[in-house]
């Protein structure tokens, strides 16, 4: 009968904890479906054949360590929660009598029971909807599945490993939390941090610098590439500054309003600010945490919204032409011979050449110094001053912009895209060039691919070849350089999807007749390669925005409860003193929607000052609509607050009942 003791008191422990226990199973079955999924996905024989794998597979790679990582994390956190509601249990456990080796017993047929559950149902559902999560990838990625069930065992294998192992440490922590603690102490363990904490004046400090600097960086950074090398860097600032804000700062204000007088000595004020400085020192942390995950939410869902729904803009950017044929370092001769190629080709394949562009241009990558460009060297392509040259004979700008401008040797058209150049003198070494003109648009940017992630971007028109020649040899310090420019042949055709595929396929066998290397490139030939990664980004986005938002549900919904516990001895004491049910659920009213909505309104103000450095990071992807982005980024603010006052509402229903 005593060997089942121990049994029946954990589970009657799991049953008279519903309340805590029930979620956290809950929980821990949807992480570990979740993760099962993504490793179905990634090791399903259906995910082999599609075209374009590796792409889908890299991003599912990430998706996969991602999840595990943040679910092992996500299932520590709360069991946080759990162990400081239990330990008045075991503490009356081990003054009745019982060792605590049989405490630890009890825990473990407690922590193998919950396991058991997480990993069984988790597993079970996801092989369940593992079918559906692959149908849907499949969809965004417009391909057609096949029918078909398979459970891949490594899979299970490893996701019960990684959940097994997570529960072991769980099971390791809550041991140790009540070995080292004395009995008072455990029966006292719920109550543990809410001494009025001293307020950090340099906690606070810091986390205001923090987040200060990380706002600096991601509103003044210029280009693409500063904002890949600077946006980590950003991050964890902005990360260090919410918590610091929260676990210091939030005393500091709340201290400061305690000595205002005529603001505080007020029935609401009163008890708000008293009983949230009172345990802001515990409330601080998951504050800061729910801040984090809901603008990591809105930031992985609003970007990767764009990128999908952008994928049009992003091929008639990279791709202003149905078929572009390029060749480097080509005679006027040669440039001929390919027009004549690529037009004869597609005459002969039946296929109308409309809306004709080509193109003679050079490029070059620079090291800017107010007017002077030299070679950028050693210099990573993110120095602030690193700059994209796109340089253009006047004839081809006169032929493409319909102008008749005339420039002699040694003067110039500028155009700045990005970047400023001060004076009217543009100095490449030892040559120097007047500007005669600054052009405030061009349709050439039209019909050239330039340059979107460089800090500083200009179109320099030059009187004809020979000025390129010269610059060119005055930033390689040679006076041998006479390499000719490059050429571009772009068009569209009448042909649908499938037949402007054959094109280009066509096209690049009877390129390699030729005597130079061509490169030909197709808008339908790259529309699969772009919807493999952006599709599988903005699955991988919905995944694991699910992923946050379940974690952030699970953060309020133990907080909610851990503060509804503590908040029910002070209500009953102020109802006791003369505080009427009015007063006193006004009161709770105010503090809960204060305390709750905070991180929301942090993580808005995050997301508008990372507005522009997003925007930014889009561009490597070549999403440079920024509109679309806004309203996406806004539709995803949006639905995030509806969804975040949903579950205000049901964690505050909780919370009423307990504090009743």
């Amino acid at each position: 009968m005593r060997k089942w003791l121990y049994a029946r008191l954990a589970f009657t422990n799991i049953r008279k904890n519903a309340r805590t226990y029930y979620p956290y199973i809950l929980a821990g079955s949807a992480t570990v479906m979740m993760f099962y999924n993504l490793l179905y996905l990634l090791m399903s024989r259906e995910m082999k054949t599609l075209y374009n794998s590796q792409t889908v597979t890299t991003v599912l790679k990430l998706g996969s360590i991602v999840t595990g990582f943040f679910a092992v994390i996500l299932l520590l956190y709360i069991n946080s929660f759990l162990i400081k509601r239990r330990k008045k249990e075991f503490g009356l456990f081990n003054i009745l009598g019982m060792e605590k080796k049989h405490i630890a017993r009890i825990m473990l047929i407690e922590t193998i029971v919950t396991g058991l559950c997480c990993i069984g149902l988790g597993i079970a559902a996801g092989i369940l909807f593992g079918k559906l999560a692959l149908l849907l990838l499949l969809n965004l990625l417009d391909m057609e599945a096949s029918y078909g069930f398979e459970v891949p065992t490594k899979a299970v294998a490893v996701t019960a490993t990684l959940f097994g192992a997570s529960f072991l440490v769980n099971l390791v922590y809550n041991v140790f939390q009540v070995h080292l603690s004395k009995p008072v102490e455990l029966l006292k363990g719920s109550h543990v941090g809410e001494k009025e904490p001293r307020a950090k004046w340099l906690i606070a400090l810091i986390g205001i610098g923090a987040l200060a600097a990380g706002y600096w960086i991601a509103l003044t950074v210029q280009s693409p590439l500063q904002a890949l090398n600077l946006f980590f860097l950003a991050v964890l600032l902005v990360i260090i500054g919410t918590y610091g804000l929260f676990t210091a700062g939030s005393i500091a204000l709340l201290k400061i309003l305690r000595r205002n007088r005529r603001f505080y000595y007020r029935p609401d004020p009163f008890i708000v600010v008293s009983g949230m400085i009172y345990r802001m020192k515990q409330n601080a942390a998951s504050l800061a945490s729910i801040c984090i995950l809901s603008t990591m939410v809105i930031v992985m869902l609003s970007s990767t919204v764009a990128l999908y729904a952008g994928l049009e803009d992003v091929l008639r950017s990279r791709f202003p032409r149905d078929i572009t044929v390029t060749a480097d370092f080509v005679t006027d001769e040669q440039a001929r011979e390919l027009e004549n190629l690529a037009a004869e080709t597609a005459q002969r394949e039946g296929f109308a050449v409309q809306n004709a562009i080509r193109l003679r241009y050079l490029t070059e990558i620079a090291l800017q110094d107010g007017q002077a460009f030299t070679m950028i060297g050693n210099t990573l392509f993110t120095d602030k001053n690193a700059s994209f040259l796109l340089f253009v004979p006047v004839e081809e700008y006169n032929r493409i912009e319909n102008a008749r401008a005339a420039l002699s040797e040694g003067e110039v058209l500028l155009y700045a895209e990005r970047g400023h150049i001060p004076g009217d003198v543009l100095q490449f070494g030892d040559v120097s060039l007047t500007v005669r003109e600054r052009l405030d648009g061009m349709d050439l940017l039209e019909k050239t691919e330039m340059n979107s992630v460089m800090p500083n971007s200009y179109v320099v028109i030059t009187s004809g070849e020979r000025d390129i020649f010269r610059i060119r040899r005055a930033l390689y310090g040679t006076d041998e350089l006479e390499i000719p420019p490059h050429f571009r042949y772009q068009f569209d055709t009448s042909g649908d999807a499938e037949a402007q595929r054959r094109l280009v396929s066509v096209l690049r066998n009877q390129a390699k007749e030729l005597s130079f290397h061509v490169r030909t490139e197709g808008r339908e030939t790259y529309r699969q390669d772009f919807l493999s990664a952006y599709g599988s980004l903005f699955f991988l986005g919905l995944f694991l925005g699910a992923l946050f938002i379940l974690g952030t549900v699970l953060i309020i919904y133990y907080k909610q409860i851990t503060e509804g516990y503590d908040d029910k001895e002070r209500f009953a004491i102020m109802r006791k003193i003369g505080l009427d049910r009015g007063e006193i659920r006004r009161t709770i009213r105010f503090q809960v929607l204060l305390v709750f909505f905070l991180p929301l309104a942090m993580a808005v103000c995050h997301i508008a000052a990372a507005f522009p450095v997003i925007s930014k990071l889009l561009a490597l992807f070549s999403m440079t609509n920024v509109p679309l982005f806004a309203v996406c980024t806004a539709l995803t603010i949006l639905a995030f607050g509806l969804c975040y006052a949903l579950i205000y509402g049901l964690t505050a229903r909780t919370y009423y009942r307990i504090v009743r």
